[in-house]
């Protein structure tokens, strides 16, 4: 047979090439196009050539070879979308991300055509954290086609991210309100409502959308009868992560007379102090980042694991797709995502009465198993707060500062409408928020000038290392939390520093965890069940030190993690959870 490179003679078409490519190996379909090319010069169909070239090309990874082809090809046809697509790309693997987005910026393209252009620009510059301009690529693509669950998705929490208000933008057009909800996600949806019924009809919409069912279920129904409970931890976070910093604690103490200790870890290695002390405390680390689904899944099961337990829920970086392959006969979910993970192989949502309250629980699913305490796992043996002082922060000596730590995007035009009626009722107290973004840090200004509150009175810390970030929470008077979301990991920290909080509580999950703290600290003074409740207990802590006071009493000297939050006690609660699901 005659090499494909001697097969493409002058006046031959474009389309009778391609049959004889397909299945060729890249260095033959390279030199076929390449020699057709050379007995084609006039050509109408060299751009295509030219764009079929930079494909083969970089699928073989000769990317810098693909991005001149991409050029040829819109050299000879500029509205050429797919390579304007294709090369933008290429550029951004090269970590030319501006010329990407000046590229895709200047394309001229039909608008049905735009779709794909636009969307990149709003994925690259939402991961460089230019959430202004991200949100207005993406809206630019939903106004030409609405129906795009996951750009919908990405829009709604990049104008939560940035504290862009109204959050649904003022709607999208051919999108109802409702149907604008559905398709905002699962995590923008614990910061957009206390509904937990809304909040699971957002997440078996997504589930529907992202992660098909499995062909067969791998546990066996009966489950196992070893002498110890195989508990498996099914993780992306055993890193310097929120759920690593709690979660550390639990793992170190499980009875090993009782329980084997599977870590199934799909997590970034970071190379942290954290990191290495979690792997230690598994009898069995599994890393599973590298396998498939079904891979992963089968793994699990060739292990006989007894009691499955997710730790990521509907967050980033969760292996759902696994968990659908049923591969232990009991599954949980836990701590990762505190609302509705409405997958049908999970059989139990890990919570306790107070976040979940009985005439809630039908809510659910998968169906709740309250533990006999706090839900909130929690460790003693974190590296103790750098020393710091408010000079060193920025902050007046002499100020009421109320701080709040949490992400931009739970913060809402309520909650920052109330803190606005709190700093007008503490002439002089300061707003003490994490520094998270430029676009929310210029929004929220904006907002607090509309109140009539100078921008001066509201500082952003900077990002920081876990131990000056726990000095700072014990500078501060009083944490305010936010709500339909509030504060986990950070409220207890708060509480760890002696900080008394004042928070909103409502129905959902979300928006009953500090209140479950604080519940268990013996502080439900500080639990709001409105909004004018809520700044009527920060401006009582802000007005009468000795209300103030009597709320640190219970606080001092680490009393939070020696009671409420003892990691002990908490480790005692869930093995008796576990054992019950187990044999039940």
């Amino acid at each position: 047979m005659a090499p494909l490179d001697a097969v493409a003679p002058a006046g031959l078409p474009l389309e009778a090439l391609l049959p004889r490519i397909e299945g060729a190996g890249p260095a033959a379909a390279t030199a076929a196009y390449k020699a057709w090319l050379a007995a084609n010069p006039a050509s109408p169909q060299r751009f295509a050539a030219w764009f079929n070239l930079g494909v083969v090309l970089a699928q073989s990874g000769d990317r810098a070879a693909a991005m001149i082809a991409y050029r040829q090809a819109l050299s000879l046809k500029p509205d050429l979308h797919q390579a304007q697509v294709n090369l933008g790309l290429a550029l951004e693997a090269e970590g030319r991300a501006d010329e990407a987005l000046a590229l895709w910026a200047g394309a001229l393209q039909p608008d049905d055509a735009r779709l794909p252009l636009l969307n990149h620009q709003g994925r690259l510059l939402e991961s460089r954290k230019d959430y202004a301009g991200a949100e207005a690529a993406l809206h630019r693509s939903l106004l030409i086609d609405p129906q795009q669950p996951d750009v919908v998705q990405h829009w709604s929490h990049l104008r939560q991210k940035g504290c862009m208000w109204p959050l649904d933008g003022g709607g999208i057009p051919g999108l109802t309100p409702d149907a604008l909800a559905l398709s905002g996600g699962p995590l923008g949806a614990l910061a957009l409502t206390d509904d937990p019924a809304l909040q699971r009809r957002i997440a078996e919409a997504w589930i529907a959308r992202k992660v098909p069912a499995a062909p067969e279920r791998l546990a066996p129904v009966q489950g196992y009868r070893h002498d110890r409970i195989r508990v498996g931890y099914l993780s992306s976070d055993f890193c310097r992560h929120a759920m690593g910093f709690l979660i550390a604690g639990l793992l170190e103490r499980h009875d090993r007379s009782r329980f084997e200790v599977f870590g199934y870890c799909s997590t970034d290695e970071d190379d942290s102090d954290l990191r290495r002390r979690i792997v230690a405390a598994l009898d069995h680390h599994v890393p599973i980042g590298h396998l498939s689904e079904e891979a992963a899944a089968r793994r699990i099961r060739a292990d006989e694991i007894d009691i499955l337990v997710d730790l990521n829920g509907l967050t980033r970086g969760a292996r759902l797709g696994a968990l659908r392959w049923k591969p232990a006969p009991v599954q949980a979910t836990y701590l990762g995502y505190v609302g509705p993970v409405p997958l049908p192989e999970l059989d139990w949502m890990i919570c306790d009465s107070v976040v979940v309250p009985p005439d809630q629980a039908g809510h659910y699913a998968p169906r709740p198993l309250p533990l006999a305490g706090l839900y909130q796992a929690n460790d003693d043996n974190a590296p103790a707060p750098a020393p710091a002082t408010r000079a060193e922060e920025g902050l007046p000596h002499d100020a009421f500062v109320l701080a709040c730590f949490n992400n931009f995007y739970k913060i809402t035009p309520e909650v920052f409408a109330a803190w606005m009626r709190i700093l007008h009722g503490l002439p002089d107290a300061l707003l003490w928020l994490t520094e998270d973004n430029a676009t929310g840090i210029a929004n929220l200004r904006r907002a607090a000038e509309a109140a009539g509150i100078a921008p001066r009175r509201i500082i952003f810390a900077s990002r920081c290392d876990p131990t000056r970030y726990l000095a700072r929470l014990g500078l501060a008077d009083v944490f305010l939390d936010t709500f339909p979301y509030n504060a986990g990991t950070v409220a207890s920290d708060a509480l760890r520093m002696g900080l008394p909080i004042v928070t909103l509580a409502g129905r959902s999950f979300a928006s009953r965890m500090a209140a479950s703290l604080l519940t268990t600290a013996g502080l439900t003074e500080g639990i709001a069940t409105s909004i004018d409740d809520y700044v009527a207990a920060a401006l009582r802590y802000g007005r009468d030190p000795a209300a103030l006071a009597a709320a640190r009493a219970p606080l001092a000297d680490g009393a939070w993690l020696r009671s409420g939050a003892n990691p002990a006690a908490f480790t005692h609660r869930m093995e008796a959870a576990l054992t019950a699901i187990r044999l039940g």
